[in-house]
Formats: structure tokens, C-alpha cells, sequence
């Protein structure tokens, strides 16, 4: 992944509330000044009807009104958003903020109010009457651009009332989180990190012997969520002193300050400055992300479908949404390549050890939570059969099959403690046997990798 700690910098001030209408604001002053200067400029001389032929006492009036009404319509719609994200944070949980924090459209909505005002403001500080001791100045072209982004602006405040009501519906969050899951499958699925090993090679028979004995761990410097490793940076410090690097870590995961990261043979290199260099390729923060952490977006919509069925809610269509996103993201998930362990420089050196995370393991993430909290709702644990019905037509992976037959072994099992109606049992049994022959028959017409 190319430019890893800009994509971490940019995706800072993409979720900040504050950077778009900041440039916003920026831009507002820029066209101010260069309004006033043509207005002062003789030679530019326009009239049309549209533009603003009223005088002083007319144009101050006018200004001071946008002006007032831009700022209390931006400080009402802060305060929506502000109510838009508690109730995200009760319905949904508090790991969705960070979705609507980098909603572009209320960022746009905040950024257009606050420039009409500051736009008003420096454009009204220069006009002057007859009698203010000043010589009369009335800006017509300036005053006329303020009028217009007066009108864009109520423009803007339709669009934000319609916005606001559509940004904290469970199916736009759940269709976002999705979004977010596809594309991460997409940026890491296959991986490079280097390249990966050569057909004929096995990469766990080139790992010196004495890598055990004599590798050494470099450890974090700092504590917090793993967001990011710095791939490149990485390959390029193990060509430069020659090493084997073992990652222990991967994006998603906890450090704490001392805890390791990476194994480097041979240890009698690691000292203060690859330590320091290494340490920097890590890249941590406060909060998980989907930059590198496909496992993150799923927890997202489990978040969500838990939230659901919880005895508070009880909302077992929001949960089964939810089922439908996750089977969706795992089917495109079956039919990526997940990158090897082994990976290699350009001379075909093994460089990288990397347990990165697998099928199995993002199934477990996606089902396990689902399946113990929802056992007792005979919908929604019907959808995850179906689920994993679906999933298991989009790969032909042994292993894949044999795991996704292990979790719809351990519905059945839950169910059948779950459920109060024996009915309701008798259905998911006979859809779990319909599953599982299927599963055998497809098995019985195909070669299996």
C-alpha cells in the first residue's frame, strides 16, 4: 500500500468536523477581497438587472440581515448534527461516530453557512454613506455576489433538513458500513507486501534454523490501536540490513507500550536506530480504522445487528439487514486471494513473515456474536443459514466449505437450546440438513482446491 502514513493523515482530517469548512471559510475571504477589489476597479463597470443599484443605508441593511440569520442557521444546524450523533451513538454505538463525523454533506452544509457570514461581514465593514466622513463606497458587484450566496445558502439548508433526516436511518448506516467493507476487501485483498512467494518455493523451508534462537523482538514505543503498517517503509529497512522480519501484530490489534512487534533476525543487528526505524513504520492512534483492518467494518454492521436484538430494541429486521451486508461482504471476501505469509523482495529473498487474518478467522468475527445473541430469534438465525448457504456457493476452498458447515453445525446447536417452540427448531433443523446436502453434493461434482 503506497503512501500509508498520508492515507492516515488524510483520513485524520477527512473524519474532523472541522477542515472542510475551514477551507470553506478560507475561500469565502479570498472572494471577498477579490470581489471588492473589481469594485473598486473603474474599469470594470457592470450593470444588469440582476445586480444590486440600491445605496448605502440599502446595503448595509441587507448584509447585516445574511450576515445575522447565517449565523444562527449554522449554530441550529450544529446543533441537529450534535443531536444526530447522540442518537447514532445510542441506536447504533459509539464506534459509528467516527462514520458521521466524515459525512462530506454536513461538513459542506456548516462550511457554506459560516463563509456567507464571514463573505457578509468583510464586504459590510467597507461600504460607506455620504455622511460617515468617509468618501461613499457601495460595492454593487460585491454586495450582488453576497445576495446570491445568500440564495445558494437556503438552497443548502433544504438540502441539510432532508439530510438529517435520511443520515441516521439503520438502513443508509448499515449501506455506509457496507460501502466501507468493500472497498477495504478491495485496497487489501491480495496484499502486497513485496511479492508473494514463487509456486514452486515453500516459504516456511527457507526460515533459517536458527531463527528461533537467534531472532529478537523490537518492541512498541507507544500504546494504542494499530492502524496501519507502513509496508513499503518496512521492505525497504529489511533490504537495507538484510533481515528476516517477523510481524506479530496486525492492523486491528492492541499494542501495548513495550509489547512486541516484530521479531528481525539476525538479532545481533537491532539497535536503537532500527528500533526507532521500525517503531515508525507502525502507525497507532486512539480508535480502530478500516485503513489496513477489513476485520473493523465487520465488528461495525455485529455492532449494529447485536444492538438490534437486544431486549431494549428488539428489532430483528435491522439485525437480519445487517446479516445480509456481512454475507455480502464475505462472498466477495471468498473470491480474493488471500496474500501469503511469505512474502519476498525483488531478488526473491524471503524478507516478511505476516499472519494477516483469514476466511476462517473473519468468519468467526462476522457469525459468533450473531449466532449467541440471536439463538432465541428463529428469523434471524434462519438468515445466517441462509447466510452461509449463499457464502458457500461463491467458493470452491475446502477449507472454506468445511468451516462454514462448522458454523452452521453450531446454529443448529444454539438453536436447539434458543428457541421455545419446538416448531421453529424443526425448521431450521430441516434447513440445516438441506444446507449441509447440498454442501455434499456440490462437494461430490467438484475438485476441491
Amino acid at each position: 500500500m503506497k503512501n500509508v502514513k498520508l492515507s492516515k493523515f488524510w483520513g485524520q482530517i477527512h473524519s474532523s468536523y472541522w477542515f472542510i469548512p475551514a477551507v470553506m471559510a478560507v475561500a469565502a475571504t479570498a472572494l471577498a477581497f477579490i470581489m471588492l477589489t473589481l469594485d473598486r476597479t473603474d474599469k470594470v463597470k457592470i450593470n444588469y438587472w440582476w445586480m444590486y443599484t440600491g445605496g448605502a443605508n440599502g446595503a448595509q441593511s441587507l448584509l447585516g440581515t445574511v450576515a445575522g440569520s447565517m449565523i444562527s442557521v449554522a449554530a441550529t444546524a450544529f446543533s441537529i448534527t450534535i443531536v444526530a450523533l447522540q442518537l447514532a451513538a445510542s441506536n447504533f454505538g459509539p464506534r459509528l461516530l467516527r462514520n458521521f463525523m466524515q459525512d462530506t454533506g454536513n461538513q459542506i452544509v456548516l462550511g457554506t453557512f459560516i463563509s456567507t457570514f464571514i463573505y457578509s461581514l468583510l464586504v459590510l465593514r467597507t461600504i460607506h454613506g455620504e455622511g460617515d466622513g468617509y468618501e461613499q463606497f457601495v460595492p454593487q458587484l460585491s454586495i450582488t455576489v453576497g445576495t446570491i450566496l445568500a440564495i445558494i445558502s437556503i438552497g443548502v439548508l433544504i438540502y441539510f433538513i432532508h439530510h438529517a433526516s435520511t443520515i441516521i436511518q439503520a438502513s443508509n448506516v448499515i449501506q455506509n458500513v457496507s460501502e466501507d467493507l468493500h472497498l477495504t476487501i478491495k485496497r487489501l485483498f491480495p496484499e502486497k507486501i513485496g511479492h508473494g512467494e514463487p509456486e514452486h518455493r515453500q516459504g516456511f523451508a527457507e526460515i533459517p534454523s536458527s531463527f528461533a534462537a537467534e531472532a529478537l523482538p523490537i518492541r512498541s514505543n507507544n500504546t494504542g490501536y494499530l492502524q496501519a503498517i507502513d509496508d513499503q517503509e518496512l521492505m525497504k529497512i529489511a533490504c537495507q540490513y538484510n533481515l528476516l522480519i517477523h510481524l506479530q501484530v496486525r492492523p486491528g490489534k492492541f499494542l501495548l507500550q513495550g509489547s512486541d512487534l516484530v521479531l528481525v533476525f539476525p538479532g545481533e543487528k537491532v539497535n536503537k536506530k532500527l528500533t526507532k526505524q521500525i517503531n515508525d513504520a507502525f502507525i497507532s492512534g486512539e480508535e480502530r480504522t478500516e485503513q489496513q483492518d477489513v476485520e473493523f467494518p465487520i465488528y461495525q454492521l455485529v455492532e449494529i445487528a447485536l444492538r438490534a436484538i437486544s431486549p431494549g430494541i428488539n428489532d430483528p429486521f435491522t439485525a437480519i439487514r445487517c446479516i445480509d451486508r456481512i454475507t455480502a461482504g464475505l462472498c466477495h471476501l471468498a473470491q480474493r486471494n488471500f496474500p501469503s505469509p511469505y512474502r519476498y523482495d525483488d531478488n526473491n529473498k524471503l524478507r516478511f513473515i505476516v499472519e494477516g487474518a483469514d476466511f476462517q478467522g473473519l468468519l468467526d468475527c462476522a457469525f459468533n456474536q450473531i449466532r449467541q445473541y440471536g439463538k432465541s430469534d428463529a428469523e434471524v438465525t434462519m438468515r445466517l443459514l441462509e447466510a452461509i448457504a449463499t457464502i458457500a456457493t461463491y467458493t470452491n476452498n475446502s477449507k472454506y466449505q468445511a468451516s462454514l458447515c462448522h458454523h452452521a453445525q453450531m446454529i443448529l446447536q444454539d438453536s436447539r437450546g434458543g428457541l421455545s417452540q419446538e416448531q421453529d427448531y424443526k425448521d431450521i433443523e430441516q434447513r440445516y440438513n438441506e444446507i449441509i446436502n447440498n454442501l455434499n453434493d456440490y462437494n461430490s461434482h467438484k475438485n476441491w482446491d
